[in-house]
């Protein structure tokens, strides 16, 4: 995306089940959580790369 960015020290953190980097009432802080659960479960593999100011692609990989 092109938004803010994710710090370096929230990067890991972005994955846990209920975690929220922001006070939005909006956001449940479940959704990257269980993104990563399920490709998980089918062998793969989740991280992102982020630039302060210039934002934030994620990336996965799947088993065959």
């Amino acid at each position: 995306d092109n938004g803010i960015g994710i710090e370096e020290k929230h990067r890991h953190s972005i994955f846990e089940m209920f975690k929220k980097l922001e006070n939005n009432f909006n956001a449940t802080g479940i959704g990257l959580a269980l993104v990563k659960k399920i490709i998980n479960l089918y062998g793969g593999r989740i991280w992102i790369e982020s630039e302060i100011n210039e934002g934030t692609t994620f990336f996965f990989t799947l088993k065959k």
